[in-house]
């Protein structure tokens, strides 16, 4: 059974592909409070309307090993990938002792404002 991890250390959210295609990618860092955890993700939350605030949220999760007691705090890693709302401002990761958000950027913008500070 998944469950949150223990504690987020590291969230990058950007937009990739192109401007017609974009695509929003997230990677996450955290720590589990043993070694061993299968199966770690990103798994998104589900809106029926787009939030006010236009952040997504996301929960990092993953099967803890059966039989295991808390030890050594381990890093697990995490990315997922998909469809860009455009609603979407920020993207917040979930754990249980903490939460990180990060806001959005598009690439092309940043090779302009280089290209008209030059």
């Amino acid at each position: 059974m998944s469950e949150l991890v223990r504690e987020i250390v590291d969230v990058n959210a950007f937009i990739g592909g192109d401007e017609e295609h974009p695509l929003l990618t997230v990677e996450a860092e955290g720590l589990t409070p043993t070694a061993g955890w299968a199966n770690v993700r990103l798994d998104p939350h589900v809106y029926s309307t787009p939030p006010e605030d236009g952040v997504q949220d996301f929960d990092l999760v993953g099967d803890r090993p059966a039989g295991s007691d808390e030890g050594a705090l381990t890093q697990v890693e995490a990315a997922w990938e998909g469809p860009l709302p455009d609603w979407l401002i920020a993207v917040r990761v979930h754990a249980i002792d903490n939460m990180i958000e990060d806001e959005i950027f598009e690439p092309w913008d940043e090779d302009d404002a280089e290209s008209e500070a030059a």
